[in-house]
């Protein structure tokens, strides 16, 4: 498993689902489920992947996704620095 640093440097970024879901026994309820993971843009293939499981394995049918994506780190904000701060 990948540490969150370095999925970020590999082009990852932090996406955020709100999944709106049928109850399975109330179907005009909805629920509402927040999933977040690091992902990669436009293709989304974790949120496609969670929401596969999803429909394959649990009871209440998805009514509705919408969601967010932002990169932490862009090219501008990843640069090497030379120097060295020495104390004592």
């Amino acid at each position: 498993m990948a540490s969150d640093m370095e999925l970020q440097l590999k082009g990852y970024g932090l996406t955020t689902a709100e999944i709106l879901y049928r109850m399975p026994d109330r179907q005009v309820i909805l629920q509402s489920y927040i999933w977040q993971h690091y992902d990669l843009a436009p293709n989304f293939p974790e949120m496609k992947r969670f929401l596969k499981f999803w429909q394959e394995t649990l009871d209440g049918p998805l009514h509705s996704v919408r969601y967010v994506h932002r990169k932490l780190i862009s090219a501008g904000d990843w640069r090497a620095l030379k120097g060295e701060f020495i104390i004592n």
